[in-house]
């Protein structure tokens, strides 16, 4: 049974303040005139969240991802609308993809402009990922959202894969159809207007958020293809990525060791392998970096951590298999030392509001 939507307060010690994850201002900027759109009062919002409206006009400005998610909460609440942000011409008109869409504009087809928003989504959020799956039918692209210590909104995770699919038939200038769209979430009382948004079959419950392309749509020639502006833009992007930190070798190791998490704890060598290094080359660089295997080891666990507590569809059992742990004691003991309680009084604390009923 879908649990009813409760808002999550941030509590002193719930966040990880050192790995703070965010979106890009402008993506909010996005968001919040889709909120005006759907008739809510986004001045009031802001008020009732506690965000200060005239940061996001700041250069550069970033937004912490659990403020967003906050935002989402608020907003869905307020408007007593589940598919908040769940039609076409909403994620059409609204999103602000910036450079990364201009990027993926210069493309030679649909695949490649595909390829480079999961090397550049960083720069709209690195508390998103993106990536493709290919199989015999087509490509999944499939989207998690990480870095928060709060649950993030299905709501929010519906808005971003109908942009990217929206975006999609923008940079064709085609109809596409996809094949199937799956979520991890339960099936809601009706999902009407998610067929209508999609147009294909959905599978609720699933392991990932992800929609499928056929391999046809993903060679779909794109008309704007600019080879030479491509790169001047991919070369911006590259500049944003640094400014991140994105690029650094400890975020590339945490990255594939996020990767291989599910698998068990991975080692140096392997992770090494991972990235095309030689395990000494990795050492190397780690230390240039002041910073150890093991510690981004357990930086990885600890941010992963609070994500999976923060979802109650995983069991605290589930939580430890992926992170790697070969028992749940030795979990229990790492989130003692991460968060100062054992994982179901951590996930307690998340959770401590009265449920929001609409």
């Amino acid at each position: 049974m879908p649990h009813a939507q409760r808002r999550p307060q941030r509590r002193p010690g719930c966040t990880q303040q050192p790995e703070l994850r965010t979106s890009s201002a402008a993506w909010l900027e996005g968001v919040l005139s889709m909120f005006e759109a759907e008739g809510l009062d986004v001045p009031s919002l802001l008020r009732e969240a506690g965000f200060d409206p005239d940061s996001l006009h700041r250069q550069n400005a970033r937004v912490p991802v659990d403020e967003i998610s906050v935002l989402w909460q608020l907003a869905v609440a307020r408007a007593g609308k589940p598919t908040l942000g769940l039609h076409r011409d909403l994620a059409a008109t609204h999103s602000k993809l910036g450079t990364v869409g201009h990027a993926m504009s210069c493309s030679a087809d649909l695949g490649e402009a595909l390829t480079r928003l999961t090397r550049y989504m960083a720069v709209i959020s690195d508390a998103t990922a993106f990536s493709m799956q290919p199989e015999a039918r087509g490509c999944w692209m499939v989207m998690e959202h990480t870095g928060g210590s709060l649950p993030i909104p299905r709501q929010r995770v519906e808005y971003a894969l109908l942009t990217v699919f929206m975006q999609c038939q923008w940079l064709t200038r085609r109809e596409l159809q996809p094949l199937a769209l799956e979520f991890v979430y339960p099936p809601p009382a009706d999902d009407r207007l998610h067929r209508e948004a999609f147009s294909c079959p959905i599978r609720y419950n699933a392991p990932a958020n992800r929609l499928l392309l056929s391999a046809a749509d993903m060679a779909m020639p794109l008309p704007t293809h600019h080879p030479t502006l491509g790169e001047m833009q991919e070369h911006l992007l590259d500049d944003q990525l640094n400014l991140l930190g994105q690029t650094t070798t400890s975020s590339l190791v945490c990255a594939e060791i996020a990767r291989r998490l599910p698998h068990g704890e991975p080692r140096r060598q392997d992770v090494a392998a991972g990235l095309g290094l030689a395990e000494r080359t990795l050492q190397r660089r780690l230390q240039e970096e002041s910073v150890s295997f093991q510690s981004l080891l357990d930086r990885t666990r600890r941010k992963l951590a609070q994500q999976y507590l923060a979802e109650d569809r995983h069991t605290l059992t589930d939580v430890a298999d992926m992170l790697g742990f070969v028992d749940s004691s030795n979990f229990f003991r790492a989130c003692k030392r991460w968060f100062g309680l054992p994982p179901t009084q951590y996930r307690a604390r998340i959770w401590d509001t009265p449920v929001l009923a609409h």
